[in-house]
């Protein structure tokens, strides 16, 4: 495949820039991050809030062959998780769609997510562990935790305590930019 330089950005409401105006959101910010650094690639977001891993898996066959990416970063499972979804239906659709990423031609970013802890130890640990274990089985590059230094600052957070506020979004962009361009070399 002809790589174009496209980056997909496939993710839920964190990528969407809920509650924010998008100009203010991290994949905004990425786009002209690239620009200032001289990067030629064009970002291709392709978030919808509320997305879940399954809605992601049934959306990326065609954003591949529409946009032919060179990186596609897989931003989902957090709904799934908050909405208490089976853990082997959330890792058999990530993994999916690493694997057609992959297959297209793209290189893979993983965002990974952590789940707050009244959904007990047991199932955040595990849900947790889905992304380090699919990173490492696929081999693909990985944010081990999406919203580290984010959700954890009352500060970072909109009213809802879900969801990055403007200044949580720098951070978020952050936490992605060393992994990303180190894909981008």
């Amino acid at each position: 495949m002809a790589q174009c330089g496209d980056i997909l950005v496939l993710g839920d409401s964190l990528s969407a820039g809920y509650g924010i105006d998008t100009r203010e959101g991290w994949v905004w910010q990425l786009q002209e991050r690239l620009r200032e650094k001289g990067y030629p690639h064009r970002v291709v977001n392709a978030s919808i809030s509320g997305d879940t891993t399954k809605g992601g898996l049934a959306r990326l066959p065609r954003a591949l062959a529409t946009h032919e990416p060179e990186v596609v970063i897989v931003e989902l499972g957090a709904n799934d998780g908050l909405r208490g979804m089976d853990l082997a239906e959330t890792r058999g659709n990530l993994d999916r769609m690493l694997s057609l990423a992959q297959a297209g031609g793209a290189r893979a970013l993983l965002l990974g997510m952590k789940l707050p802890p009244n959904y007990g130890r047991r199932y955040t640990e595990r849900f947790h562990n889905v992304y380090l274990d699919l990173a490492r089985e696929r081999s693909v590059a990985l944010v081990p935790f999406f919203l580290e230094g984010v959700a954890q600052d009352p500060s970072l957070m909109q009213a809802d305590g879900i969801h990055p506020n403007e200044l949580g979004q720098e951070r978020m962009l952050e936490n992605v930019w060393p992994v990303l361009e180190e894909l981008l070399q």
